[in-house]
């Protein structure tokens, strides 16, 4: 190992005491000046390489342990007393799921949720009470709106057409026994009204749906049929003696 003194620049045997001398030895007196020169050259190389590799140590150790002085990195490195570490938030797994029935505190049957993954896998699957979205699913699920929202369609145009045929066809017409004045024996109640719809209509009309005045008298009145939520049929009664 040859043994470097940073304090001598001399080209002699003392800075070389090997390698330099055994060269400068074989060289003839010419160039013996210029081998020094070169020998010198190197050397110098050799020592700034190594003093550079000390200094990047040094840096290096000074990053790994956190302490870093000013001045003591070179080129601008990063000068920094603390590193700051950020940790990744632990993400909820949701399930997108469909009831099959309705649950108290969650949903009624057919509706639609995000829960939690591990309450979907611990409980609702086991029992039975819900099951997963998928896109099979959900195109079923469309198809089955699509279907109902049809039938709703149809029912209340068949409503509306049955309230114009009550409003277009005049009064049913109600006979009853008459004792003073106008008053008659008994009444006229809502199965009378089906009764007489189904005589003269031919159809079976819920009696349910009728809303009847009382009448207890000769005369004409008006009764209501809700046929739908959204449709009410008038329909006048005429009550004469018989």
């Amino acid at each position: 190992m040859i043994k470097l003194n940073r304090a001598s620049t001399r080209p002699d045997a003392e800075l070389f005491p090997e390698l330099g001398r055994q060269h400068l030895d074989n060289a003839g007196p010419k160039d013996q000046g210029v081998e020094k020169s070169k020998l010198v050259q190197n050397v110098g190389t050799a020592m700034a390489a190594i003093s550079q590799l000390c200094y990047s140590s040094s840096c290096l150790l000074s990053l790994r342990t956190g302490k870093i002085l000013d001045g003591e990195c070179p080129n601008g490195a990063a000068k920094s007393r603390s590193f700051t570490v950020l940790a990744q938030k632990k993400v909820k797994k949701i399930r997108k799921i469909i009831l099959k029935e309705d649950m108290p505190n969650v949903g009624k049957k057919g509706e639609m949720l995000e829960v939690r993954a591990g309450f979907y896998r611990n409980y609702l699957l086991p029992m039975g009470k819900a099951q997963i979205v998928t896109p099979l699913l959900l195109k079923e699920m469309r198809m089955e709106e699509e279907r109902i929202e049809a039938e709703k369609r149809r029912v209340k145009e068949e409503a509306q057409q049955l309230a114009l045929v009550f409003e277009t066809i005049g009064a049913f017409k109600v006979k009853r026994k008459v004792g003073k004045g106008k008053q008659i024996f008994g009444s006229v109640t809502t199965q009378d009204l089906v009764d007489i719809i189904k005589a003269q209509l031919n159809r079976d009309v819920d009696k349910r749906i009728i809303s009847l005045p009382e009448i207890r008298e000769t005369g004409e009145y008006v009764a209501e049929l809700k046929l739908h939520p959204e449709v009410t049929a008038k329909v006048r009664i005429n009550v004469f003696s018989n």
